[in-house]
């Protein structure tokens, strides 16, 4: 068999880094790692190949070249799926589909062959087990659970890995939490179930024999989930294997806010090289987070939660959201405030949305308020219920917000204000390398010269290069991310 692997572009969001990438000769931020993670549970005897849509184009001969065409995807890359399934139809091939696209709205792909839906490793065999015996079915569907310690190291030879600016691994799926508008517990389940530590450190060997060095994401839905098993074991070899191949990679991950409340686990994280944490911050108005169930959340003083993070010095990622129904007029100013104040450079803001899975569209439809199946594109402006706050009013406040937070002189302040304080216990973090030298060069012509931005660039130029000069990669780098979240923002107003 010769199986074709198509991964679907991603639009301009703040997730695809796109006009950042450039500035460091990269195409993509990270591989398919779920079609990776496909292709090792094929037989090895099988031929394949991985089109990835972000880094290349889809030829019409590699289409013709394939039995068949798998593809993943999540929401997001609806309109690049929907595209290629079409163009494979054209052309007689047979497709097979999964991941999170498709395992929400499967009864939308009339046109797709096959519908391996769920986790792979538990439909897939089932699949290709009839394929084998030529009675194969149209949908393949579980409400069960893989068990993950099954689950196999990704296929990276499928790709350039030269391509990428970081890589992915995941470690755990499923998050204890239980957030209305989250579909990750009807994906995968409250209970973190986690692969044993010699089958990340399997992996990390394996992209190390591969000649990677730099950045590796653990894609994890909640990395701290299980922190017994975390402290006790994946840590402590994390930092043993770490320290006996030179330090080679960087690592960051998505985690809950009461990441904060535990000194022990952020000391373990920062000597295991983790240097960046994303978290769901979702809104600073009490309300709104009883409203959405974020718990975890809910009765804590939230920038003070941020600063704990930060002080243990992994830099914090932060999500938030407006549009809830409990979201009050000033909710605009109150995200402009924390994100400011927090001192979160990357701070991912969008508009709610209820994926189809989530308690919150089980809610909405009972209320008749939904009307559309969401872009997946939370930059676009866009949501798929009728929202309590007048849409009009609520779409001119995200726009204020995105100002608020992007414009050159609050976006260049924020950074300052978090370099101020910020010690990173990561090494690599701070480390000027060829690959930031030429950053730096780009910046200074793309930024320094040419953007209406230049004069807060070369303020933070010249003040982290005296002042905290050991930070001075740190303050080019968030400059080239300001550059791209305005570059993608420039679309909405």
């Amino acid at each position: 068999m010769k199986i074709l692997f198509v991964y679907p572009e991603y639009p301009d969001t703040f997730w695809s880094f796109k006009y950042a990438l450039k500035f460091v000769s990269k195409k993509a931020s990270n591989p398919p790692l779920g079609l990776l993670t496909v292709a090792a549970l094929l037989s090895t005897k099988w031929e394949k190949k991985l089109i990835d849509l972000n880094i290349e184009k889809l030829k019409t001969k590699d289409i013709l070249w394939a039995d068949y065409v798998f593809i993943g995807a999540m929401s997001v890359q609806l309109k690049s799926a929907i595209d290629t399934i079409n163009r494979c139809k054209v052309l007689g091939k047979k497709i097979v589909a999964g991941g999170p696209l498709f395992t929400e709205d499967y009864e939308k792909f009339d046109n797709v062959d096959h519908l391996v839906l769920n986790e792979a490793e538990i439909t897939l065999p089932k699949f290709l087990k009839d394929l084998e015996k030529g009675t194969a079915k149209k949908i393949y569907q579980t409400t069960e659970f893989a068990e993950i310690k099954e689950s196999p190291t990704p296929d990276y030879s499928l790709i350039n890995l030269s391509k990428y600016s970081s890589k992915s691994i995941q470690y755990s799926r499923g998050c204890p939490f239980n957030c209305e508008f989250c579909d990750i517990t009807a994906l995968l389940g409250h209970k973190s179930r986690i692969k044993s530590t010699l089958q990340v450190i399997t992996e990390l060997q394996n992209l190390y024999d591969l000649g990677w060095r730099g950045g590796i994401f653990f894609v994890d839905d909640n990395f701290i989930g299980n922190k017994h098993i975390l402290k006790d074991e994946l840590l402590p070899a994390l930092i043993d294997w770490m320290r006996a191949h030179d330090n080679p990679f960087t690592f960051s991950t998505e985690a809950s806010i009461n990441l904060a409340d535990d000194p022990e686990l952020m000391k373990l994280m920062t000597l295991a090289s983790f240097s960046a944490v994303f978290i769901g911050i979702e809104t600073p108005q009490q309300t709104s987070l009883e409203e959405c169930n974020k718990v975890q959340n809910k009765n804590r003083d939230l920038i003070d939660s941020v600063k704990r993070v930060q002080q243990a010095g992994i830099e914090v990622q932060g999500g938030f959201i407006v549009g809830f129904d409990s979201d009050s007029p000033n909710i605009f100013k109150q995200q402009i405030d924390f994100i400011q104040e927090s001192g979160i450079i990357s701070a991912m803001i969008g508009l709610l949305n209820a994926p189809t899975k989530s308690k919150l569209y089980q809610r909405l439809k009972t209320e008749g308020r939904i009307l559309n199946k969401m872009s997946g594109d939370n930059t676009d402006s866009s949501t798929n219920f009728i929202t309590k706050m007048n849409l009009t009013e609520l779409v001119s406040g995200y726009h204020e917000v995105i100002r608020g937070i992007y414009s050159g002189k609050p976006f260049y302040e924020r950074v300052r204000h978090f370099l101020k304080d910020f010690e990173p216990q990561v090494k690599n973090k701070s480390k000027l390398t060829f690959s930031k030298f030429i950053a730096l060069i780009k910046s200074i012509f793309i930024i320094g010269i040419y953007d209406n931005n230049r004069k807060y660039y070369w303020r933070l130029f010249f003040w982290t290069l005296f002042k905290r000069p050991k930070l001075f990669p740190m303050a080019i780098t968030y400059s080239i991310y300001g550059y791209h979240f305005k570059k993608v923002f420039k679309k909405i107003y």
